[in-house]
């Protein structure tokens, strides 16, 4: 082990997602002698940019434009000829998108003097990565803090005949199982695809695929949608989708898949016991994420683990000194915001100062049509933790830039507290949700009350009335909503 003041660098960051790349800018930005080691060239910026948000967002853009051009003579616009899609164009600027990111993640590091190794990093001691390079030899360095952001893997159940090809690279698949990382290198959109897990990925592939045409089913354990989520919103979305043609199945699990030469038999068990065989081509698996940490040698130094990732306190810091962690190994909101926020705290509190996360205020942004966005408690978590709830509610129906917009669907959901006032969740779906979501997201962090949200100026007229209105319904006052 390397000496106080022989180290090679203040700090070393393995992974380079959204929390591993910032929090290397950010430790730099201190002064920081900074190196971010990252185990493929193809792979800066992580899951996130390169099988994850970036590709996925990319894609329900093309989507919505094709719905947007589709529905455009409601607006009096006319568009002659066939309307249509090309697939292969709507993934090469998908691929053209993700390449540019990737180089301006690159470029971020070089322009703040990071050094970037590429190569698999492990932990040797509480003071030394060793690096195997792609070349086949190694490089040790040595440091004074290391920061874990090796990020997660896609869950795979124990069904049998889920398992995907042990051949199957990255993106690819040969036997019609396909997790967030195929459905996003997808070659053409399958005719009929069943998806496991109603959660954020897999209720956005649902409507990417729907709206491309293909027979889309999802199953979910829980008996909603969203499991973690509001269950009025829940349920909005829910018929919603429905509407759009995707079938959804609650309360039901696959229980197993039996492989054909042409499709995939997928058994679909019911909480009631009755059992249904849907033909698919595709399974798309978005049944959530783990951390992911093998072979980071851990071990080697003692990191505590429990079954959600690494255990780290209020400042990041693991039962290791000198070793932090941050993103979705940490085993915390599995949401790209939140590691990139992780990796400013952590490279804070490594160059010396005392910074404590807040997860209080986190946006959880879905982007299905409508878009669903919230941040704070549900109302079944905050009567759970025992506050003495009162909600208000207000639909984007009435508004009128909703309607200037042809976007009328949804609404805005308030959640506070009746002693104080004090503002516990926001939760919208609708159009433009997860832009509009920011507003309760600071309103939250700085501890506002209900009346301070009521008594904000909203623009008029906005989509963002609907937060005003929402928050003066808790009252029993909203201006523009009839009353029963």
């Amino acid at each position: 082990m390397a000496s106080v003041g022989e180290f090679d660098a203040d700090v070393v960051v393995i992974g380079s997602g959204p929390g591993g790349y910032v929090c290397a800018i950010r430790a730099a930005q201190l002064g920081a002698r900074t190196v971010c080691i990252e185990r493929e060239a193809s792979e800066w910026g992580g899951t996130c940019l390169n099988w994850g948000c970036i590709p996925t967002k990319t894609m329900i853009a093309s989507v919505e434009r094709l719905h947007h051009v589709k529905t455009a003579d409601v607006m009096g616009v006319l568009i002659s000829g066939e309307i249509g899609f090309d697939f292969g164009k709507m993934m090469e600027r998908k691929q053209k998108v993700v390449t540019t990111l990737r180089g301006g993640v690159s470029a971020l590091l070089k322009n703040n003097h990071v050094r970037s190794i590429v190569g698999t990093g492990k932990i040797i001691d509480a003071h030394t990565v060793e690096v195997a390079l792609a070349d086949g030899k190694t490089e040790r360095v040595t440091t004074k803090n290391i920061i874990i952001a090796t990020g997660s893997v896609p869950i795979m159940p124990p069904v049998p005949g889920l398992a995907r090809d042990p051949k199957d690279k990255r993106g690819e698949s040969s036997n019609g199982i396909w997790t967030s990382d195929e459905a996003v290198y997808a070659k053409e959109c399958p005719k009929r695809l069943l998806i496991i897990g109603a959660g954020a990925v897999g209720l956005e592939f649902s409507y990417v695929f729907r709206n491309l045409g293909a027979d889309v089913t999802v199953v979910e354990m829980a008996p909603e949608i969203l499991p973690t989520g509001d269950r009025e919103i829940a349920a909005e979305l829910r018929r919603s989708l429905k509407k759009q043609g995707i079938k959804v199945m609650t309360a039901s699990m696959v229980t197993g898949v039996e492989h054909t030469a042409t499709e995939r038999i997928v058994t679909v068990e019911g909480t009631d016991g009755v059992k249904t065989t849907i033909p698919v081509d595709i399974v798309l698996v978005g049944a959530g994420r783990r951390a992911y940490f093998e072979g980071v040698g851990l071990e080697t130094v003692g990191v505590a683990t429990d079954r959600r990732g690494v255990i780290v306190d209020d400042h990041l810091q693991t039962n290791v000194p000198g070793i932090y962690a941050i993103g979705d190994i940490t085993g915390k909101l599995l949401l790209a915001h939140l590691a990139s926020h992780q990796g400013v705290v952590a490279a804070e509190n490594a160059m010396g100062h005392a910074v404590k996360m807040d997860y209080r205020a986190v946006p959880a942004p879905i982007y299905t049509s409508p878009e669903v966005a919230s941040v704070g408690l549900s109302e079944e978590e905050a009567r759970a933790q025992g506050y003495d709830v009162q909600t208000g509610r207000f639909p984007f129906r009435p508004l009128a830039r909703a309607m200037a917009l042809n976007e009328q669907e949804g609404m805005v959901k308030v959640v506070t507290e009746s002693k104080y006032g004090e503002l516990l969740g926001v939760h919208i779906i609708g159009p433009y949700a997860t832009e509009m979501i920011h507003e309760a997201v600071i309103a939250i962090k700085l501890e506002a009350t209900v009346e301070e949200l009521m008594t904000t100026i909203h623009a008029h007229p906005t989509l963002s009335e609907a937060v005003g209105e929402a928050a003066m319904d808790v009252k029993g006052d909203a201006i523009h909503k009839m009353r029963k």
